[in-house]
């Protein structure tokens, strides 16, 4: 079974993407903030990362800059996640490490459609 991390500091949108996921067969971590998420992914060596992009601690885009420089995270996936598209450039997102993103809010063919690609399947 794969382990999906959501780093998610709104409630209400951390508990959907749990349903979704965990309804689909995956595995689900939570952190409510960057260094939290952080710690976990280096702990635990999830399969992929959902990154908030708006984080109360840290920028979602530093945190996935900073777990792409680490060697036990660097080669795990990152999905940048953003009810705030237009603030961040596709490029932008990318060059942070992050391998697509999903916009909030989610419709769910698409939130799982992207999981499933970045996951290779």
């Amino acid at each position: 079974m794969k382990t999906i991390l959501i780093i998610e500091d709104n409630p209400s949108h951390m508990r959907l993407a749990e349903l979704l996921l965990e309804k689909s067969g995956y595995a689900v971590l939570g952190a409510a903030c960057a260094e939290a998420g952080m710690q976990l992914a280096r702990e635990r060596r999830p399969d992929l990362i959902l990154m908030d992009i708006h984080l109360p601690d840290m920028d979602g885009l530093e945190a996935t800059r900073w777990l792409k420089r680490a060697d036990a995270t660097r080669d795990i996936p990152v999905i940048a996640v953003t009810a705030y598209l237009a603030e961040h450039p596709e490029a932008e997102i990318r060059a942070a490490g992050c391998a697509a993103t999903i916009s909030k809010p989610y419709h769910y063919k698409d939130f799982l459609a992207a999981i499933g690609a970045a996951l290779g399947g």
